[in-house]
């Protein structure tokens, strides 16, 4: 008996413009408060990402 085929599975995302400036700052503190605060994220919220990058 054959097993049925694997459905593909397709993964894509948008990564908005503005996080990945503040991800290329040249303040390595602001990038990597940045990179916290996404790592604990299921949704990406800019406006949280961007109180982290001020230092919030």
């Amino acid at each position: 008996m054959l097993s049925p085929a694997p459905q593909a599975e397709f993964v894509w995302q948008i990564v908005p413009t503005v996080m990945i400036e503040m991800l290329q700052d040249k303040d390595a503190q602001k990038a990597q408060r940045v990179m916290a605060a996404m790592l604990q994220m299921k949704k990406i919220d800019i406006a949280t990402l961007k109180r982290a990058y001020e230092g919030e």
